[in-house]
């Protein structure tokens, strides 16, 4: 009884000290986010946003938090799973809060940093805001934004990193946003076999298979897939059938210009290897079939991409021999030591 009393009387003391308010302060110690020799200039304007230390691992905490969901399970890596290089690996299309199903692939979320457009559609044009749309989505996270900033104002561990990472120390949808923003900026893949190939360094040395297919993609597939970001940035039709029962226009829901109509943004194909299912609405499970596609699936239509109609031919003529080597070279995208990487992880 007297042991029980004693606990009894400390128990004050321990739930304050449990709740005790951190004193801790703006902590700026910059981290390293220098562009790839064999990258293009990068497209997001740090200066405004400088990613730090403590800015990093506050975007790290909110990027696998389910809390900022309405169900308090689906976060955002619930879709972008870092092994998968960050997409939903298996899922044709994502599932969200109450298992609800979308109509669109979750696409990589390696390299934004140098991009100027993000969704498959281009819905926003600046990385800062990217994440509101999943985030309000009713079918993906179904989050409220005075409710997210509610639950973290009431969360001590919150509350630290907020005082750390930024110098107002703000608890809102402001820095929440510039947070996660400073996380996927620093998710950069360049440590492939061919960036080591291309930078001249040890691992880089490419089999006579895989630089036949390079020579191919180069002649075939870099017009959309451009610089070693494997992509141009640009919305294009490449010729899917319409599936009649979403009938997705594509790049045409934002800007209504018909000459957009079933335009998807072109992905990135770093790591391709790793993240099927592939296409906007993931209808294609490997990269064979995404080749059997481009050399003779393509439907033909008013706004097919300019590159999938030369000569006369709907398509890219490709052989079965060609289609193995163009495989091999997309393997040497595989950045490995990205897809392990535990700054990325959540444990």
């Amino acid at each position: 009884m007297k042991i029980k009393y004693f606990l009894w009387l400390l128990l004050p003391l321990i739930l304050a000290c449990s709740n005790q308010e951190d004193d801790s302060e703006y902590v700026n110690v910059p981290i390293d986010v220098a562009v790839p020799s064999n990258f293009p200039a990068m497209a997001y304007d740090i200066a405004l946003n400088p990613p730090t230390q403590k800015g990093f691992e506050l975007g790290k905490k909110l990027f696998y938090d389910g809390r900022l969901s309405s169900d308090g399970l689906v976060s955002c890596a619930f879709c972008h799973v870092q092994e998968y290089a960050f997409t939903h690996h298996g899922h044709t299309v994502s599932h969200g809060v109450d298992n609800q199903s979308g109509t669109r692939n979750a696409p990589s979320i390696q390299n934004l940093a140098y991009q100027k457009a993000f969704m498959w559609d281009g819905a926003t044009t600046h990385l800062d805001l990217q994440p509101v749309i999943p985030l309000t989505s009713p079918i993906e996270m179904n989050g409220d934004l005075n409710q997210i900033v509610a639950m973290m104002n009431g969360d001590v561990s919150y509350r630290t990193l907020y005082k750390q990472a930024f110098r107002d120390g703000a608890i809102n949808s402001e820095n929440m946003l510039k947070a996660l923003a400073q996380f996927m900026v620093a998710i950069t893949s360049s440590n492939s076999k061919f960036d080591k190939y291309r930078r001249n360094e040890p691992g880089g040395t490419l089999t006579p298979q895989e630089l036949a297919g390079y020579s191919l993609f180069t002649a075939k597939c870099s017009a959309c897939h451009a610089t070693d970001l494997m992509t141009d940035d640009s919305f294009r039709n490449n010729g899917l059938a319409i599936n009649p029962l979403v009938n997705d226009v594509g790049r045409y829901r934002v800007t209504l210009q018909p000459a957009d109509l079933y335009k998807f943004k072109v992905p990135s194909l770093r790591n391709v290897e790793k993240s099927a299912p592939y296409m906007h609405d993931g209808r294609f499970g490997t990269l064979e079939t995404v080749l059997n596609h481009y050399a003779s699936g393509v439907t033909d239509s008013a706004t097919l991409d300019p590159v999938l109609k030369q000569g006369g031919a709907i398509g890219i003529p490709l052989t079965a021999n060609e289609k193995q080597q163009l495989i091999a070279f997309l393997k040497t995208l595989t950045d490995n030591q990205f897809l392990t990487d535990t700054r990325f992880s959540e444990f």
